[in-house]
């Protein structure tokens, strides 16, 4: 049973049409969506990596063969049950197709029940791998601290969801803070390359003289310790995603190297007498605009549009204060639990703190001040009224209450100022108002 995958079909591909009509007639006949084709090159366009379903196909057929369809639906994606149909005298072509990643073979003749056997097994592997996937994508879609409702973050969310699948390579632009390493790990969980590892790099930590060798590797023997090289990180990265964080820091001689990396997918270590291919996404991130980074000259332009494929900016937190007090609160409640503590409360100078600041250090300056005000709080003679028992909820609509007070009160009931100074559509100001029974006229003088 699949909580998630949709209907799921098998693609039957044979050339001789005579059996091809006896088997999908054996497979419908036993309740089984089945679609088919007479040849590889028919089938193939009709494969995407999400493809709920299985494909089984005869290995010796004129044109593409079963063996090189199988190699190309696996490029697509290699989670895809293949079931081989072969002759007896491929059977030993079929057992090393098994190594390679096909699923199962079925040797001619086979009776009409092992063939529904093979592909029912084959269709619950497959929609047990997708529903996998798309756990793996629901939990992190919740991963905090990407936390708040406001368009941008809906956005954010929504372009990461699509980007993830995508596999294609992604430039982060963020300001200090606003989670860039967090959207890496979120792209790289919500792929298909999450069962794979994701290998990130601090390019300003990167000492100059180390770079190349920590990056691209090294094949040369330690003449001190008589020690191997080291693979690199690019190398640990196969087949899984590189995270190049702070990346207009990095080197210019080294800019130069990684893109060849990016153009050309290969690697040549230090020592190396010829390049090796690797299979990787490359996430770039960046704290100010890099294209500012390209004009200066500090950064290639060459190597800027290479990564430049898709830009993702998150926003920083003043650009989305209504999304404020929802964070606050979730790293308030986290801090607490941690902590152990119970019935703490937030006094006025913490309220107009979160209100008035602005939050230099986004999510991470936050989360810090979440936790020294719990770290604080036991101590504190100055604590609000709020119930000591109060809820995560009641607290955050507490606290959503007193900042709209507050605001109108500096506005004196003016809509658009308050509007304004929230950043928040006139529509959602009233029916937060409303929400909590607050009327602008009484700020009015």
């Amino acid at each position: 049973m699949s909580f998630f995958t949709d209907e799921q079909a098998i693609f039957f591909v044979d050339d001789d049409a005579a059996l091809r009509e006896a088997n999908v007639q054996t497979l419908d006949l036993a309740g089984l969506a089945v679609e088919a084709f007479p040849d590889a090159q028919s089938v193939l366009p009709r494969i995407e990596a999400g493809f709920s379903g299985i494909v089984v196909t005869d290995i010796r057929m004129p044109g593409m063969d079963g063996l090189e369809l199988r190699a190309a639906i696996h490029a697509i994606d290699p989670d895809i049950p293949v079931v081989l149909i072969t002759g007896h005298a491929d059977v030993a072509m079929a057992v090393r197709a098994l190594h390679d990643g096909a699923f199962d073979f079925l040797a001619k003749p086979f009776a009409s029940d092992h063939l529904v056997g093979v592909a029912r097994r084959a269709l619950a592997h497959r929609a047990l791998i997708l529903d996998n996937r798309r756990l793996t994508a629901a939990a992190a879609a919740i991963d905090s601290p990407l936390i708040g409702e406001s368009p941008a973050m809906l956005r954010l969310r929504e372009t990461i969801a699509q980007l993830a699948q995508a596999d294609i390579d992604v430039l982060i632009e963020g300001e200090t803070g606003t989670g860039k390493e967090l959207v890496a790990h979120m792209l790289h969980r919500q792929s298909r390359r999450s069962a794979a590892s994701l290998v990130a790099v601090n390019c300003a930590a990167l000492p100059q003289e180390l770079a190349e060798t920590e990056l691209f590797g090294s094949d040369l023997v330690d003449r001190t310790t008589g020690k191997p090289g080291q693979a690199g990180r690019i190398r640990a990265a196969h087949r899984g995603t590189l995270f190049l964080d702070e990346i207009d820091t990095m080197h210019p001689a080294v800019q130069a190297k990684l893109l060849r990396v990016i153009e050309e997918r290969e690697v040549q270590p230090i020592g190396a007498a010829a390049p090796e291919p690797v299979d990787l996404r490359v996430i770039a991130a960046t704290k100010t605009d890099l294209m500012d980074a390209v004009r200066s000259g500090a950064f290639r332009e060459d190597l800027y549009y290479r990564l430049h494929v898709v830009k993702l900016r998150i926003p920083p937190l003043r650009e989305r204060r209504p999304d404020i007090p929802q964070t606050f609160a979730y790293f308030l409640d986290e801090a607490a639990t941690k902590m152990g503590l119970k019935g703490f409360q937030i006094d006025d100078s913490v309220r107009r703190h979160l209100v008035e600041h602005d939050w230099p250090g986004n999510v991470r300056e936050l989360k810090n001040f979440a936790y020294s005000v719990v770290l604080d709080l036991p101590s504190d003679p100055g604590l609000s009224a709020m119930p000591g028992d109060a809820s995560l909820s009641e607290r955050l609509r507490r606290f959503e209450a007193t900042i709209l007070h507050d605001t109108l009160t500096q506005t004196q009931g003016n809509i658009a100022e308050t509007m304004a100074r929230l950043g928040i559509p006139r529509k959602t100001l009233y029916d937060k108002m409303q929400r909590h029974r607050i009327d602008p006229k009484l700020f009015r003088g």
